[in-house]
């Protein structure tokens, strides 16, 4: 599911460079609290998944805030790698002021971080759709925090534009 939102962005951050808008390209993949902490209530835990997995703060200081007209005008395009979870040793990028962040990644609609986005895409899908696109070891965790999202942060109230993605090869925008 990661890869078809990944791609989305990517497609997004293309069409703004081709209209001569600076724009850097962030996944909050790339953000990710430690292993040790996403994981410390067991691998399958869905608060876990939705409280612990990203690291917002850092997504902010190092991005979001790092890019605002008042902010530092460098930025980290990642702090962690994923896979061998494992700090990410980069110098700051420089963006130029108007820069634009194209992120993305999950629960972006919450209250700690939604303030941090001018614009936020919430791609709506269906529980049956998930369920198909999952890995099966991600299924419950994953699952789990999604639906707690749903009902805590009523995302499709808080974007600023709703994309049906039960295909992504076919997104859709929602109108009221």
């Amino acid at each position: 599911m990661e890869q078809d939102t990944a791609g989305l962005a990517d497609e997004i951050a293309a069409v703004l460079a081709e209209q001569a808008v600076p724009v850097v390209r962030v996944s909050a993949r790339d953000f990710l609290q430690g292993r040790s902490v996403r994981l410390e209530y067991g691998h399958d835990d869905p608060d876990s998944a939705y409280d612990l997995w990203y690291d917002f703060p850092a997504l902010r200081r190092e991005v979001l805030d790092a890019l605002l007209p008042d902010g530092r005008h460098t930025y980290l395009p990642r702090l962690r790698d994923p896979d061998t979870d494992r700090s990410v040793r980069i110098t700051p990028q420089p963006a130029p002021p108007g820069t634009v962040a194209v992120v993305d990644g999950r629960f972006f609609t919450r209250g700690d971080v939604r303030d941090g986005f001018d614009l936020v895409v919430h791609l709506d899908v269906s529980s049956g759709a998930l369920g198909r696109r999952l890995p099966p070891e991600e299924a419950e965790r994953t699952t789990g925090a999604w639906l707690r999202y749903l009902a805590e942060d009523e995302p499709t109230r808080h974007a600023d534009l709703v994309v049906r993605f039960d295909h992504p090869d076919r997104p859709a925008l929602r109108t009221a």
